[in-house]
Order: C-alpha cells, then sequence, then structure tokens
C-alpha cells in the first residue's frame, strides 16, 4: 500500500477550498499553510491565461526530511505517507533545508515543524483527506497507488503527468496531470510584485512570534508599518509607469501572481557562529597534535591552552546550537531519541565525544599522565577531524539547498579548521607577548 495524490490541472478552477478545508481541519495558524493553490499567469490581454497548481508537500518515497531529522518527528507510515510528531520535534529547521518543496513550516503555536499530513488522522477511519472532500471540481484525487482498482491508480496508467524537481531523487508521489512548468519550477517565474493578497508585512512561521511581540512592545511599529506600505506603494506606482517589455509579452512570459510569503532565513547568525566556534574548537586540538606527530617539542603550558581553548569554543558551539532551535527544552532528544541516519545526531555525538576526549587529555597533561596519551591523541585527532567536516555531510542532506551540496566541502572546512587553529595560536601569542609558551 502507498497512499499518493494527483493533482488534475484540467480541472482546478483555483477556488482555494482545499486550502480552507486544510487550515480548518488542522486550526492551522494565520500565515502559513499545508496546502495552497499558487497561481501564475501567462501572455497578456485578450490572450492570458492562468494556470492553478495546489501545492503541498509530495510524501517522497525517499523523503529528505526524515533523513535529516535529528529525532524522528519526522517520519514515513508503512502506506506510505509522511506524517510528523510535534511532542518529538526541537524546531531545529533542518527538514525545512532539506525539504525541495518548501512543504514545512514552524507552527507559529507550538514552535515545531508542521505540514500536510495526507489527513491521517481521516484516513485511518477510511475517510478521504479534507481536500479531497471539498474539492468541487475532484481536480484532487488521493489513493493507494498500488490497488490497481483505484481511482489514481488508474489516473496513474492512463495519463501522462508530472512531478516537481524530479531530478532531487527525492521519488515524489504527488503528481499533477497537464502541469505547467512555469507553475512547477520556481526558477521559471519571478516573484511576483506586492498585490492585496501577497504582501504580508509580518513574520511568517518561524518569524512569527518575534513579529507579534514587536507589533504589542514596540512603540515605533506604526511607524515602520508606515514605512512598509508606503513600500508597497511605490512599487505599485513604479510597476505602473514601466514600459512593457515587448519580447516578454510575445513570448508569452508567465508571471507569477500568487504565491506563499517567504518564510525568510531559517538559521541565523548562531548556525554562522557555531561553523566558526567549531572549525577553531577542532583546529586548536589539530595544531599541538601534529607539531606533536611531525617532532616538535610542545610545552606543557601550549598543551594545556589547547585542551582549554578547544573546550571553551566547544561549549560556545554547543550554546549556539541550542539557541538556535525553536523548542530549546528538548535539545536533549537529539541524544536521547536520536535518529541515526541525521547528521545533526552524528555531529551531536561528535562534539560530545571530542569534549569528553580534549577533557581526559587536557587532566593527563595536567598530572603528566604518559601511559596511553599517544593512543589518546589519535582517537582524539579522528573526533577532530570529524568535528571540522561533519556539517559538510549535514549541509548535504539539505537538498533544497543547491549551493550546500558542494562535494568538495568536507575538505573546505578541514582546512578553515585548521586555519581557525593556526590564528587562534597567532593571536594568543600576540595577546601574552613575547612568552616562549608555545614551544
Amino acid at each position: 500500500m502507498k497512499y499518493g495524490f494527483i493533482i488534475d490541472n484540467r480541472k482546478c478552477i483555483g477556488c482555494h477550498a482545499c486550502t480552507t478545508a486544510c487550515k480548518s481541519e488542522h486550526d492551522v495558524a494565520v500565515g502559513v499553510n499545508r496546502t495552497y493553490v499558487k497561481q501564475v499567469e501567462k501572455g497578456e490581454f485578450p490572450d492570458t491565461r492562468r494556470i492553478f497548481s495546489v501545492m503541498r508537500c509530495n510524501h517522497c518515497t525517499d523523503a529528505p526530511c526524515v533523513e535529516i531529522c535529528p529525532v524522528e518527528a519526522l517520519y514515513t507510515r508503512e502506506d506510505g505517507i509522511v506524517d510528523f510528531d510535534n511532542n518529538r520535534c526541537i524546531g531545529c529547521k533542518s527538514c525545512m533545508q532539506a525539504c525541495p518543496y518548501d512543504a514545512l513550516y514552524i507552527d507559529p503555536d507550538t514552535s515545531t515543524a508542521a505540514k500536510c499530513n495526507y489527513c491521517a488522522h481521516r484516513v485511518d477511519v477510511g475517510r478521504e483527506p479534507a481536500c479531497v472532500s471539498v474539492c468541487p471540481e475532484h481536480a484532487i484525487i488521493a489513493g493507494d497507488m498500488e490497488n490497481p482498482r483505484t481511482e489514481i491508480s488508474q489516473l496513474l496508467a492512463r495519463q501522462a503527468v508530472k512531478v516537481r524537481k524530479p531530478e532531487k531523487g527525492t521519488n515524489p508521489n504527488l503528481f499533477y496531470i497537464d502541469g505547467d512548468d512555469s507553475s512547477l519550477i520556481p526558477e521559471a517565474t519571478d516573484k511576483s510584485g506586492p498585490s492585496l493578497w501577497n504582501s504580508q508585512a509580518r513574520g511568517v512561521g518561524h518569524f512569527a512570534k518575534a513579529a507579534e511581540k514587536m507589533m504589542h512592545t514596540n512603540d515605533d511599529v506604526d511607524l515602520l508599518q508606515m514605512t512598509i506600505d508606503n513600500d508597497i506603494q511605490a512599487a505599485y506606482q513604479k510597476s505602473e509607469s514601466k514600459n512593457p517589455n515587448y519580447i516578454d509579452v510575445l513570448s508569452g512570459k508567465a508571471r507569477r501572481v500568487y504565491d506563499t510569503p517567504d518564510k525568510g532565513i531559517l538559521w541565523g547568525w548562531e548556525v554562522s557562529a557555531y561553523v566558526f566556534t567549531k572549525a577553531i574548537a577542532a583546529g586548536a586540538f589539530l595544531i599541538p597534535f601534529l607539531a606533536i606527530m611531525l617532532g616538535y617539542e610542545v610545552s606543557l603550558t601550549a598543551k594545556l591552552w589547547s585542551a582549554g581553548i578547544s573546550l571553551s569554543f566547544l561549549g560556545l558551539t554547543g550554546l549556539f546550537l541550542v539557541m538556535d532551535l525553536d523548542r530549546p527544552d528538548r535539545f536533549l532528544n537529539v541524544l536521547f531519541r536520536p535518529q541515526w541516519n541525521s547528521w545533526l545526531v552524528k555531529g551531536g555525538y561528535t562534539i560530545t565525544v571530542f569534549g569528553l576526549l580534549v577533557t581526559v587529555w587536557g587532566a593527563m597533561t595536567f598530572f603528566e599522565i604518559k601511559a596511553g596519551e599517544t593512543i589518546l591523541l589519535w582517537v582524539t585527532a579522528g573526533f577532530a577531524i570529524l568535528l571540522a567536516i561533519y556539517t559538510a555531510f549535514l549541509f548535504a542532506q539539505a537538498k533544497g539547498r543547491d549551493f550546500w551540496q558542494s562535494p568538495t566541502l568536507p575538505l573546505h572546512m578541514l582546512v578553515h579548521s585548521v586555519m581557525a587553529g593556526v590564528s587562534i595560536f597567532i593571536i594568543a601569542a600576540l595577546i601574552f607577548g613575547n612568552e616562549d609558551w608555545m614551544s
């Protein structure tokens, strides 16, 4: 058994009944959607056409959101439905980075990830998803694709269908009949200009609480809103005064008329800072390790400085990671409820084990214990290298971010860590003068 969706674009009239039914069924917060109707226009009056495309979770067979989720808050059921458990979610937003279809959002009420779950609670009692039941044109077809007697299975056998972003290798189970590339491919159209239906000045999902707090506490919010409104009005006037591009008119270039609001930058300065501090933590150990392995004499003071710097920046790394979570109260779920395919989990354990090993090495150095030091150094160095590069593999799991998919990123991060280690020792030497504490 494998459930899926077909969106029949020959029938869709863009009434948004599916969006409304979904919001009502799941009590979806204002500003975010589990399903919505994207609208694209082609041509110019009188030769125009408006295309409607229902967008939602694709319930992929190889769902990248399930693979990257560190706590199994997202999981694939035996019937193929990709469901979620908001009681486990830590709000790390990695699933949103992994989804190529922008189907997930942070629920502003619970600060956890949410998306279309195929109305699993209805399916379990033999009912159709709410959007299927309410659609007046029967443009949304749901059912078991592996049962040859179902309507969806027969349509898949008889009709030519399209899926979104097949190159991602996710094997999506949301199919479009008469799907138009201008609607299914985001790059085919520019972002729409401001309009009554798509101008949302305040925060979306992850940013909603911050925007609401600002609205109720900042005395200047009315001035800010006035500025935003003026910017929107200026954009209107600019778009109205712009001379028509006749090449676009003649070629019927598509224009995006309605889409969901931009969710903004999901991983903020905390993640950038964590990459920086993590590199220093690993590099601060690797530099004296390399010196020792190359036969140089490293003083007791330098070793202790190495351990101290490494542990200090490792502590900052953990702090930044917890700060970035929308549910920081659940951060221990990464260690106690791990999903081992996620590099977030592997990274969390790498940070923990590396910190333990450096602590042991620092203690052995302080008490001048030599037994087993060489073995400990090599094991710790292995974890230091893993600490330096694991984020590259995490980024590789974020299939929704094309520019993060470089195969050279692990090497780049390793070099970054070595450079950070060298730099931190140079800075320390400058601060503490000409003392020969590093030799």
